[in-house]
C-alpha cells in the first residue's frame, strides 16, 4: 500500500469513526483518539467484507460498503464504551 493509500484510510477511518459515533445512542465514555482507532479498524474490516460479497466496486458511491463499516464503527464503539463502564 502507498502512502496516499494510507493516508486516504486514515481520514476515512476518521470519518467512519465519527459516524459510527453519532449511531450509538448516549454519551459514549471513549475518547476521540478510541473513536479513530475503532474507525480506521472498521474501514479496513469493512472493505474486506464488502470485498467478499462483491459490493466495493460499483459504479459511483459504494453505499453498501460504508454502511457495512459505519455498522462495524458503532458496534466498535458501543463495545469500548461497555467495556469502560464495566471497570
Amino acid at each position: 500500500m502507498e502512502i496516499s493509500g494510507i493516508i486516504s484510510a486514515i481520514v476515512i477511518g476518521i470519518v467512519i469513526g465519527v459516524l459510527g459515533r453519532l449511531v450509538v445512542p448516549g454519551r459514549q465514555r471513549i475518547g476521540i483518539l478510541w473513536t479513530i482507532a475503532v474507525g480506521i479498524v472498521a474501514a479496513f474490516i469493512g472493505a474486506g467484507i464488502a470485498a467478499a460479497f462483491g459490493v466495493a466496486d460499483t459504479d459511483g458511491i459504494d453505499w453498501v460498503e460504508w454502511l457495512i463499516q459505519i455498522g462495524l464503527a458503532a458496534l466498535g464503539v458501543a463495545a469500548l464504551d461497555r467495556a469502560k463502564a464495566h471497570r
